[in-house]
């Protein structure tokens, strides 16, 4: 067995389940593309850390549903618990583990998805739009960020989100990898 070519985080919030699977599908495509893997739910508070610092690893891939055109807020949070999200994943989210991200990171990459309303796809802003900002100002390189879409607020996801979620991941992988040979 070869020597993984790196390594890669996937952190994800998800209310519903849906980008919970896209992070798995992101997940299998990096590990596929050769990357070694580590996954953490940033709501959850036994998994809401990495095993080893964020800055450490070679890519890191947020992945997180849209509310209101950005990032979830308490208060969005909040709606998706009464329209039927657990009340356990709305504590903590996206927007507030991007914050604790150290101050500057040396270039490392970084990739953003989320999962937004099929019907609303061509209105501006996203989580990953949001979080890809952020992202950058921290210092990572990012890729441009991506939007697999749902049928409604719980979902399900569209038919071949989760094989598109895949391919994009082994897509991640591979420019990481192609990045560290050309180096």
């Amino acid at each position: 067995m070869s020597t993984p070519a790196g390594r890669a985080l996937v952190a994800r919030e998800s209310l519903f389940g849906n980008t919970a699977r896209l992070a798995t599908a992101v997940a299998c495509g990096l590990t596929r593309s050769g990357l070694e893997v580590d996954t953490v739910d940033v709501g959850a508070e036994s998994e809401g850390r990495p095993p080893m610092p964020v800055a450490s690893y070679d890519l890191l891939v947020v992945g997180s549903p849209t509310h209101a055109f950005t990032l979830s807020r308490a208060s969005t949070r909040a709606e998706a618990v009464e329209q039927g999200a657990p009340a356990e994943r709305a504590g903590r989210g996206m927007r507030e583990w991007l914050a604790e991200l150290p101050a500057e990171v040396s270039g490392q990459r970084a990739a953003a998805f989320d999962t937004r309303l099929a019907h609303l796809q061509h209105l501006p802003g996203s989580a990953s739009a949001k979080a890809t900002r952020v992202l950058r100002r921290h210092g990572y390189r990012t890729d441009e960020p991506i939007s697999f879409y749902v049928t409604d607020g719980v979902g399900p996801l569209l038919e071949d989100e989760l094989a598109r979620a895949e391919t994009w991941g082994a897509y991640l992988g591979i420019r990481l990898r192609s990045d560290a040979v050309a180096s």
